[in-house]
């Protein structure tokens, strides 16, 4: 599968994924310093939804255009709304920030981003994404071993790892890069995405998971029941080590998703292991 994150920029799943990210950073603020983030799988920092690819699927039309003309998204939604319009300079248009442009508008002076991105031509995009942030780096390297190479350096680890999942090993690789980042530093702070597909594979990640920390935050985006493994159902983010202070927005976002996104028969699930 040759995977680009063009044609499914601004879908559901970016709502979840980027309100839940903005959200958890705030968080993450006002409690460290600084700290030091790394996003495994970058992409090319923000996205044109004008593009053939983004027009191609529609998906964006079903997401973040939805989320600009409701008038009853939670606040878990307003730094996100904010960010695409003063990328649009002010207006409801066809750019969309990625997570690279969203950490980077979020972090401070104080703080270190790392953002990892293999793709050539991303690559070239992302870097030129990330120019006017002193304290961003733009690096063309395998974003897992980055997290053992480049993690806690100037402040608390927040790790961002959102994979495309065309290798068979990426559940595996994530489980071992939790297990090694904590290790590292057991303050560490890491949020996965992962598409819900069928139940089988996502809760084996859980119970992977689980032999590494008893402490994640999982957030189930269910659109539909899961019931074809071949169609991307949903989504999840699993968060390691986030605060109990974030809880409350992340279950906003992700029951909003579902009620005005989802169809019949979707479900919003938010729980923590161990509990």
């Amino acid at each position: 599968m040759n995977y680009r994150h063009a044609y499914h920029a601004g879908n559901f799943a970016d709502l979840q994924k980027h309100a839940i990210l903005l959200a958890l950073l705030e968080t993450l603020k006002t409690q460290s310093p600084a700290l030091s983030v790394i996003d495994t799988h970058a992409g090319a920092g923000g996205y044109d939804l004008s593009g053939e690819m983004a027009r191609r699927s529609g998906e964006a039309e079903a997401g973040i255009f939805r989320l600009l003309s409701s008038t009853d998204a939670p606040a878990v939604f307003a730094p996100l709304v904010a960010a695409v319009r003063a990328l649009n300079r002010g207006a409801d248009g066809p750019l969309y920030p990625g997570s690279p442009l969203l950490i980077a508008g979020a972090l401070r002076r104080e703080d270190r981003y790392v953002a990892c991105e293999l793709r050539e031509d991303d690559f070239e995009l992302l870097r030129r994404s990330l120019a006017p942030y002193a304290f961003a780096q733009a690096l063309r390297v395998d974003g897992y071993d980055a997290v053992l190479t480049k993690g806690g350096r100037g402040g608390r680890p927040f790790i961002l790892i959102d994979p495309p999942f065309e290798r068979p090993d990426d559940y595996a690789r994530i489980v071992e890069v939790t297990r090694q980042a904590l290790r590292q530093d057991p303050a560490a702070v890491l949020a996965v995405w992962t598409p819900l597909k069928d139940l089988e594979t996502f809760d084996a990640f859980i119970r992977g998971l689980e032999t590494v920390t008893d402490d994640a935050l999982i957030a189930e985006v269910r659109l539909r029941p899961l019931l074809d493994p071949m169609k991307m159902n949903g989504s999840a983010m699993v968060l390691v080590g986030a605060p109990r202070e974030v809880e409350s927005a992340v279950r906003a976002a992700t029951d909003w998703i579902v009620e005005r996104l989802g169809q019949k028969g979707g479900a919003a699930r938010v729980w923590r292991t161990g509990a």
